[in-house]
């Protein structure tokens, strides 16, 4: 049965190990709070490492036992996060979270070539999996966060990302809109160039385990009446799981509009490291990061 809801993540997670995770500079109580709850919920084992007089002063404002985590005491934000990627390298972890560690500094220590977690020619993408009242199930998103216009290659390990996301879900073939200002064929809009590229790829086998259809504009995407008014057929018009969007801007602005304007809950990471990373915003709240946590623990091996 798919996920049609992110709290159903904890009773799928409950069958499975408890992955370990690594907090880098686990210095704020929305992180320290997260990784509690998904400790009590039996989905991973917490290490939490930033300065720990810190931690543990957070711990008893929050009446939590910090003897639920393993910590481990580093004040430097920077070398936090360098001391969680090794924990990760040194297969102590499975899993690492941003804590209150600026993006820079965190992303850095990822992508550092001879200690990050990158393998060759791989592609870091944000993936976003959000819970809108409004829609009757959930929508799996990418990119909002880190690659600006991504060229076609990256377009690709973008779709390939929510399409393994999807499946991760309980999806057994995602349907994924490839989204452009509009669903007709336009050589001038490199996005509906994409998107069609994209959509024959799939149709050929290069793509495989996914419906997908391009150029959608959003609106076809996820309202069959939409679609139905502009005659667009086939699995995935009005019905989308996944939207790939041209660029960060339309990303970025979906995204914002649905958590401030429509409710949407979510949970997020990066895709394309040798482990999922949980990249949170520092304002995010509790749950929202607690969702995180455990959508990294379905997609890690």
């Amino acid at each position: 049965m798919p996920i049609t809801k992110l709290e159903q993540m904890f009773d799928v997670l409950k069958s499975k190990g408890r992955k370990r995770l690594v907090a880098a500079y686990a210095n704020d109580s929305h992180t320290i709070e997260a990784v509690s709850d998904a400790v009590d919920k039996g989905i991973i084992e917490g290490i939490l490492i930033g300065d720990e007089a810190v931690m543990r002063d957070i711990c008893g404002k929050l009446n939590l036992d910090p003897g639920k985590f393993r910590m481990i005491h580093e004040p430097n934000e920077a070398k936090a996060a360098s001391k969680s990627v090794a924990l990760i390298n040194a297969g102590e972890a499975d899993l690492l979270m941003k804590g209150l560690v600026s993006t820079d500094k965190y992303m850095k220590a990822i992508l550092n070539k001879e200690e990050g977690l990158m393998n060759p020619g791989a592609v870091l993408s944000h993936v976003t999996v959000l819970e809108n009242p409004n829609y009757h199930k959930l929508l799996i998103v990418g990119d909002v966060a880190i690659l600006p216009l991504p060229d076609f290659k990256q377009k690709l390990s973008i779709t390939n990302y929510l399409i393994s996301t999807a499946k991760a879900l309980g999806i057994d073939k995602p349907k994924v809109a490839i989204i452009s200002a509009t669903e007709q064929m336009l050589a001038g809009i490199p996005s509906s160039v994409e998107g069609a590229m994209l959509a024959k790829m799939a149709d050929r086998g290069q793509i495989k385990d996914a419906y997908i259809d391009g150029p959608l504009a959003l609106d076809t995407a996820i309202d069959p009446e939409s679609a139905e008014i502009k005659k667009l057929t086939g699995p995935v018009a009005g019905d989308a799981d996944c939207l790939v969007f041209p660029n960060i801007e339309a990303g970025n602005v979906f995204y914002k509009t649905n958590t401030k304007l429509a409710g949407a809950e979510l949970g997020a990471f990066v895709a394309g490291a040798r482990v999922p990373c949980v990249l949170s915003s520092r304002g995010d709240s509790a749950l929202t990061k607690l969702y995180s946590i455990a959508l990294a623990a379905l997609i890690a091996k």
